[in-house]
C-alpha cells in the first residue's frame, strides 16, 4: 500500500493545465497550480514541468504517478444495447459482466483506435421492468442493458503518458474531464430534468447530455475559442496574440478599441455569431440521436476556458431560444471533478480493477457495479 500522503490529479486542457494535490487525511492542506495560457503546444511540457516542481516543493513528496483529465476533439461516446434470455433462474452478477465484456468487445473491435476510458450503464431492465440499481436477489427471463462507453484516441492517450513519462511519472487512470466536470457540476441543477453541458475549449467544444439525472451521450466537437481568435485576427487584420487580448477584453479596454479605431460593437458581433454557432452545431449534434419530446425545454451550461469570454450580463445578446447559464469554473472546482469522480464513482459506471498478476503473466479484470 503506498505511504504517499497526497493524490495528484492533473488537467491537461489545450490552453492551460491544472493540477491538484489532495491531502488523503486532512482537506484543508490541499494544494492547486495552473500554468500560463498556452498559445500552442510548443511550451506544454515545460509548464508540467514547472506545475510537478510546485507540487514537489509543497508537498514535500515526489510526484511519480497521477491521475490525469483529458478531453479531445475526436473523443466520443458509443451506444450499445444488448440482451440475453435466462430461464428464470436467480440473476448472478457474474451473468451482467459477462454482457458487458462481450459489448466492450465489441467497440475494441469496431473502433480500434479508441481507448475506453468510461463504462456508463444508462439503463438496465429486468424482464422489461427498469431498475436504477442492479437488486441483489432477483429471478430472471430476460435482461436488458443500454450503455455507453467513453471513448479517447489511443494517440492521444500514448501522447500523455509519454510526456509524464519524460518525467518519470506514471498515470494511473484516465478521466474524461467533461465528464468529471458534468457529474460534479450537474446537481447544482437539479430542478432541470433535461440538461445540457456545453465545454468550450480551445480548439474543440464537448457535449454532455444528461436526461432526469441520466448521461445520455458525449461527444466532441472540433471547434473552440480559438476559432473566436482567429475570427477577429482575420476580421479586423491583427496579429493572433492581439486578437486574443481583443477577445478576452472586449469590454474592459475602450481606450485600446479607440486608438485603434475598432468598433466594439463589431467585436462582439464577432463574438457572438461564433458562440451562436457553436451552440447551434451542439443541439444539432446530439438532437440525431434523441425523441422530440426528450428536447423541449433542456437547459444549457456553458462551462470551459473559451466560455470565460462571456458573462452572464451579456446573456440578451445570444438570441439562441434555450435557457442558458455560465458556469464560471476554477482552477479548484475542476481538479475536485476529478477527485470526486476518482473517489465515489458515477453509481451507474462500471469501475474496472486491476487484480494482481498471476504466474502466466496476463491480468484478469473485476467489474465492480454501481459503487
Amino acid at each position: 500500500m503506498s505511504d504517499k500522503k497526497f493524490e495528484i490529479y492533473f488537467d491537461c486542457g489545450s490552453s492551460k493545465i491544472r493540477a491538484g494535490a489532495f491531502y488523503k487525511e486532512n482537506p484543508k492542506e490541499n494544494f492547486y497550480f495552473e500554468s500560463k495560457f498556452l498559445h500552442d503546444s510548443s511550451s506544454k511540457d515545460s509548464e508540467i514541468q514547472k506545475i510537478i516542481f510546485s507540487l514537489e516543493k509543497n508537498t514535500k513528496e515526489y510526484v511519480n504517478d497521477i491521475n490525469l483529465m483529458i478531453d479531445s476533439p475526436k473523443m466520443k461516446s458509443i451506444g450499445i444495447s444488448i440482451s440475453k434470455k435466462f430461464d428464470g433462474s436467480q440473476l448472478k452478477k457474474e451473468y451482467i459482466q459477462f454482457l458487458i465484456q462481450d459489448a466492450k468487445q465489441q467497440i475494441l473491435k469496431y473502433y480500434e483506435d479508441q481507448n475506453i476510458i468510461h463504462i456508463i450503464i444508462t439503463s438496465n431492465k429486468i424482464d422489461n421492468v427498469e431498475y436504477t440499481i442492479l437488486p441483489d436477489d432477483i429471478n430472471c427471463n430476460l435482461i436488458s442493458l443500454d450503455i455507453l462507453f467513453i471513448c479517447i484516441p489511443k494517440e492521444t492517450i500514448d501522447y500523455f503518458k509519454k510526456i509524464f513519462f519524460k518525467f518519470d511519472i506514471s498515470v494511473n487512470k484516465f478521466f474524461c474531464t467533461t465528464y468529471a466536470k458534468s457529474i460534479n457540476y450537474k446537481n447544482n441543477f437539479a430542478f432541470a430534468d433535461n440538461l445540457l453541458f456545453i465545454d468550450i475549449g480551445f480548439n474543440k467544444t464537448s457535449v454532455a447530455h444528461y436526461y432526469k439525472n441520466n448521461i445520455l451521450l458525449l461527444n466532441a466537437l472540433p471547434i473552440g475559442g480559438n476559432h473566436i481568435t482567429k475570427d477577429i485576427s482575420k476580421i479586423l487584420e491583427v496579429d493572433i496574440n492581439e486578437a486574443e487580448s481583443l477577445k478576452l477584453n472586449f469590454d474592459k479596454n475602450q481606450k485600446f478599441l479607440d486608438e485603434k479605431n475598432i468598433s466594439l460593437n463589431l467585436i462582439q458581433q464577432i463574438i457572438f455569431t461564433r458562440i451562436e454557432e457553436i451552440l447551434e452545431l451542439s443541439t444539432k449534434f446530439i438532437n440525431t440521436d434523441l425523441n422530440s419530446t426528450m428536447l423541449d425545454g433542456y437547459k444549457i451550461v456553458l462551462i470551459g476556458e473559451g466560455s470565460k469570454i462571456l458573462d452572464n450580463k451579456f446573456k440578451e445578446k445570444i438570441t439562441f431560444a434555450n435557457d442558458i447559464d455560465l458556469l464560471d469554473e476554477t482552477t479548484v472546482d475542476i481538479c475536485q471533478s476529478g477527485l470526486k469522480l476518482g473517489e465515489e464513482p458515477n453509481r451507474q459506471e462500471v469501475v474496472l480493477i486491476k487484480k494482481i498478476k498471476i504466474k502466466y503473466g496476463f491480468f484478469e479484470k473485476l467489474f465492480h457495479f454501481f459503487n
